[in-house]
């Protein structure tokens, strides 16, 4: 039986040397992605330097209880939203102690949920040179749920890898 190999790959070595050079922690809010992302990181030698955390908020209710997302948010626009995604990473940066937030919500499919169809997603990252803190964008991803799930690791930690400088 073969393992499959992990959903961060090269980018989440690339995070966690960047990282790890700039001195600066991160903590993961994941909805859609249910742990990936903090596995995909954890998966690299030596993360236990920079990973502070991951808060997996599958419901709906626990954004807003876990992670402070404005639930007149949630109530308004459902949990498929890019300030939503925006609150998630910012509040995995404040309630874990972490330098660097990242969030992922969305809809992994089969079908679609919340009134959006499978593959659409939300990925965000909370940072202090962001503007306002922190950035979310939209992704519409193809494929069945498995590939929507791993292509969503890959984009947040592809938008974290680009905020970093390499390391030396």
């Amino acid at each position: 039986m073969s393992v499959p190999a992990p959903a961060g790959g090269p980018t989440a070595a690339r995070v966690v040397a960047a990282l790890r050079a700039a001195g600066l922690t991160v903590a993961t809010a994941e909805s859609l992605t249910g742990g990936l992302v903090c596995a995909a990181l954890v998966d690299v030698p030596g993360a236990s330097v920079v990973v502070r955390g991951a808060v997996v908020a599958y419901a709906t209710e626990l954004k807003a209880s876990l992670l402070g997302v404005d639930g007149a948010l949630l109530a308004r626009t459902g949990p498929v939203d890019a300030e939503v995604a925006r609150q998630m990473a910012l509040g995995a940066r404040a309630r874990l102690g972490a330098d660097v937030g990242l969030a992922t919500t969305g809809v992994a499919g089969p079908g679609p949920a919340d009134g959006h169809p499978a593959g659409t997603v939300f990925v965000a990252v909370a940072a202090d040179v962001l503007p306002g803190g922190a950035t979310a964008r939209l992704l519409r991803l193809p494929g069945e749920r498995a590939a929507v799930r791993r292509s969503a690791v890959q984009a947040v930690l592809a938008d974290l890898a680009a905020l970093l400088p390499p390391p030396a």
